[in-house]
């Protein structure tokens, strides 16, 4: 089905931090399958689990113990901080998982249609839940009806969630991504979660984070909530989790975590040997080689380049990044780089149309990193003394 607006390239190839296409051009990937191969293409370590696991087994189903997926999910538990773990393949599967734990939460508190407080310009899924969750009227278009319980604010606007919880009665938990990706590489400000922790607290409610874009060491942390020294009472995983195997985690904390009983939630592949084989192989990767810290680094490295090649250019609105979420926002559509970016042998995204959007992967050196900033600000330059 014609679903995607696919650009005129096809890769059949990757090593670290290149792609090649089937005329054996290479590309730098300074996208990294939009956040999911943080330790980049080909890794050998994830190569090698790859094919130990599926000579042993692939698939035996929730109806038995999986120990990779216990092991993984105690990994996880330790890393966040959060109690258990529900696995299933994809972000939206994840906060599939989060929607109908608030809900039962609700349920339990006696409100009869619980509802959560989610964001305007939000990313959520595509499933109908997530796409009722998320704030972005284009993706929404031709699906109504639409899910009701959900009610919608300005993202990074405190006021407005305690306004709402004055105005309804119903509320049982707040969805919000830490840094809205999808939107632009929205960075909120600083005390944004800790406020909103406190009022989920204050009011009895559930905080939930989306971290599928900014967890596993993207931000340059495990979690993004650790820059806030803070921990939700649901917060849901994937992309970077499998390094392009698919795998989504739904963790909860304390009360979040009594929600899901036996019969109240499933998936047929979720957490099966293979993908959390691969899960706990990348995990182990970015813990011994220090690639949270890595990817803070890199991230501020890249921040500070492309601030410097580009602060005479006034169409330059800002650049910004928590670790290696980066964005260059321009007063002005730039949706047609991306393709012009392709013919330059390299790899980014519009978020916005009006902010380039980089997630490079964690494992990038400093010659690429170079390349990165000369060919992508070429480009700007170029871009913009045509408007």
């Amino acid at each position: 089905m014609p679903t995607y607006g696919r650009l005129a390239v096809t890769f059949t190839k990757g090593e670290g931090a290149w792609l090649w296409d089937q005329n054996n051009t290479r590309y730098l990937d300074a996208l990294s399958g939009i956040a999911v191969c943080n330790l980049g293409h080909a890794h050998p370590a994830i190569h090698k689990t790859i094919c130990a696991q599926s000579q042993q087994l692939l698939h035996t189903s929730n109806l038995y113990h999986i120990p990779q997926q216990e092991e993984l999910a105690t990994k996880l538990c330790t890393l966040s901080g959060m109690d258990n773990v529900f696995f299933s393949n994809s972000g939206a599967e994840a906060n599939e998982a989060a929607i109908k734990i608030a809900r039962l939460y609700g349920k339990q508190k006696g409100i009869a249609n619980p509802a959560i407080i989610v964001m305007d310009n939000s990313f959520h899924g595509r499933t109908m839940a997530t796409l009722s969750a998320t704030g972005n009227p284009k993706v929404q278009e031709g699906f109504t009806p639409l899910l009701e319980g959900f009610i919608r604010v300005p993202f990074d606007d405190i006021a407005a969630i305690e306004a709402a919880l004055k105005q309804h009665d119903t509320i049982a938990a707040i969805l919000v991504e830490p840094i809205q990706g999808e939107s632009g590489v929205n960075i909120p400000a600083p005390d944004y979660l800790n406020k909103i922790r406190a009022l989920a607290d204050q009011h009895d409610i559930l905080m939930m984070l989306d971290e599928v874009q900014t967890g596993i060491a993207r931000t340059g942390a495990w979690f993004a909530f650790q820059h806030n020294q803070i921990i939700p009472d649901v917060c849901t995983l994937a992309k970077a989790l499998g390094n392009g195997v698919p795998i989504g985690a739904c963790m909860a904390k304390g009360k979040a975590s009594e929600m899901l009983t036996a019969g109240k939630h499933g998936s047929t592949y979720g957490g099966s040997p293979l993908v959390c084989s691969v899960a706990l192989t990348v995990l182990d990767i970015i813990e011994k080689e220090n690639l949270c810290q890595q990817a803070s680094d890199k991230g501020a490295a890249i921040n500070k380049a492309l601030t410097e090649q580009l602060k005479n250019n006034p169409a330059v609105v800002d650049v910004r990044n928590k670790g290696m979420m980066i964005a260059i926002e321009l007063d002005q559509t730039c949706t047609e780089l991306v393709a012009l970016a392709v013919e330059a042998g390299l790899l980014i995204n519009v978020a916005g149309d009006k902010n380039i959007r980089l997630l490079p992967p964690l494992i990038i050196n400093n010659e690429q990193i170079e390349l990165l900033v000369n060919t992508l600000c070429n480009l700007i330059e170029h871009h913009t003394q045509q408007k």
